[in-house]
C-alpha cells in the first residue's frame, strides 16, 4: 500500500512538472518576467506542499491553505505601476492559477489539472487577440497634468493637441498652487491613440508631469 502511495505521488510530481512546463513555455516564449523555470517550480512547489499536507502526521488543510498566502507574495512581486498603467497583473494571475493546478495534481486530480492547463493556455492566447480588438475601441482615462506655470494658454494648447489627435476630452478639475497649474482631463480614445498621445506629451516643455 505504501508503494502505491509513493507511485501516485511520483505521478503527481511528473504531471505537475508537465503542466507547469506547458504554461511556463508560453510565458517564456512571450518574454514574461515569470518564465519557464519559475512557473514549473511554482507548480511543483504547490504539488509538494499538497502531498506533505495529505500524508503528513496529523495532516490537515493548513499547509495547503498557506500555499495561497505564499503565492500571493510571489504574485505581488511581479506587479508594478508606471506613469500610465499597471503591469504584471496577468503574470500574477498565471502564477496564482499555476499554483492551483499544482495543488490539483498533488491530490491526484491529474485529468483536471491537465484540462485546467489547456484552458489556461487558451485564455492566454485566444483572449489576447480579443484584448487587441478591445484596445481598438474607445475608452476613457483620467489623466493628471502638472504645468510649469499657471498660464491658461497651456491648457488651450493641450486641448488643441488632443483635438488634432481626434481624441475627446473633458475637464474634471483645474487648480493653481505655488505658481503651477494642475489639471485633470477625462480623455477618450483608443489604446493606440493613448500611446501616440504620451509620445506627443513628452515633447511639450510646459508639461512637467502627467500620469
Amino acid at each position: 500500500m505504501e508503494f502505491l502511495l509513493e507511485r501516485e505521488d511520483l505521478i503527481s510530481i511528473t504531471m505537475s512538472i508537465l503542466c507547469g512546463g506547458i504554461i511556463g513555455f508560453e510565458r517564456e516564449y512571450n518574454n514574461k518576467s515569470a518564465g519557464f523555470r519559475t512557473i514549473i517550480l511554482i507548480s511543483l512547489g504547490s504539488t509538494i506542499f499538497t502531498i506533505v499536507s495529505k500524508h503528513g502526521t496529523g495532516s490537515d488543510d493548513r499547509i495547503a491553505a498557506n500555499i495561497i498566502t505564499g503565492i500571493g507574495f510571489i504574485g505581488a512581486g511581479v506587479i508594478f505601476k508606471d506613469k500610465l498603467s499597471v503591469l504584471g497583473l496577468t503574470t500574477a494571475a498565471v502564477i496564482w492559477t499555476t499554483a492551483g493546478i499544482g495543488m490539483a495534481t498533488g491530490i491526484g486530480y491529474h485529468a483536471l489539472a491537465f484540462c485546467l492547463t489547456v484552458f489556461t493556455i487558451l485564455v492566454l492566447s485566444v483572449m489576447g487577440k480579443i484584448e487587441t480588438l478591445i484596445d481598438g475601441l474607445n475608452h476613457s482615462k483620467n489623466v493628471y497634468f502638472t504645468f510649469k506655470d499657471a498660464e491658461i494658454n497651456n491648457v488651450y494648447s493641450l486641448e488643441g493637441v488632443l483635438k488634432e489627435s481626434k481624441m475627446k476630452s473633458k475637464r474634471i478639475m483645474m487648480n493653481k498652487s505655488h505658481g503651477k497649474l494642475f489639471l485633470i482631463l477625462k480623455i477618450t480614445g483608443t489604446e493606440k491613440q493613448f500611446v501616440e498621445l504620451s509620445e506627443e506629451l513628452i515633447k511639450i516643455d510646459t508639461i512637467i508631469d502627467f500620469h
